[in-house]
């Protein structure tokens, strides 16, 4: 008895296309942020040393 086989094949067809998409959608997102990360480095990048970083690890004072 086959594994799949009580799946219909429209079904799996449908899950095949759908996690298609849904790679293809995930390539896409990776290569929108990798260019956002290119381009606008964050702020701890830009200034590590900040006050910023001094009031978290001090936050009563």
């Amino acid at each position: 008895m086959p594994a799949q086989g009580d799946a219909p094949k429209g079904l799996l067809q449908q899950m095949e296309e759908l996690m298609a998409a849904l790679n293809a959608d995930l390539s896409q997102l990776d290569a929108d942020l990798q260019h956002t990360a290119d381009r606008a480095p964050t702020a701890a990048q830009a200034a590590p040393g900040s006050r910023v970083h001094e009031g978290e690890r001090h936050p009563h004072h």
